[in-house]
């Protein structure tokens, strides 16, 4: 019986690994594991228990980073995300989506392009929808 509860554990933790794909439960499947094997020599339920949770931080100290390290190497980590949401000021005229005119973020001066395609006047405040390279895809407010 004690098996079987180990099974079902790794499995519920295998599932939730799948769906969510952040090296977040795959630690606890190895424990599970570990004291699922535990259970096949006949180990009792403190036994059982006490390798599920050493097994489980052992590795995920040791091979988490490492994980980490490997899997995240293409990602570039920005705070563009900071600007959706804030005013800016059109300096140069956006005559359509294709346009590119120019806005001061902060004191910084950006490509900028209409998000919905509307004429922005140099001058008109917007606000920044989306960003996408170095343009800002602004609404007019």
């Amino acid at each position: 019986m004690d098996s079987i509860c180990w099974l079902i554990i790794f499995i519920v933790l295998l599932g939730i690994e799948i769906v969510t794909l952040g090296l977040t439960t795959i630690w606890f499947c190895i424990g599970a594991i570990a004291a699922f094997i535990a259970t096949l020599f006949g180990a009792g339920y403190i036994v059982q228990a006490v390798l599920f949770v050493a097994v489980s931080m052992v590795s995920l100290v040791i091979t988490r980073p490492i994980a980490v390290k490997y899997l995240n190497k293409d990602r570039i980590r920005t705070n563009v995300d900071e600007v959706i949401g804030k005013r800016v000021m059109i300096t140069r005229r956006i005559a359509d989506a294709q346009g590119i005119g120019e806005a001061v973020l902060e004191g910084e001066t950006w490509m900028a392009c209409s998000a919905d395609g509307m004429t922005v006047e140099a001058g008109d405040k917007a606000e920044v929808v989306k960003v996408e390279g170095v343009k800002l895809l602004v609404k007019k407010i």
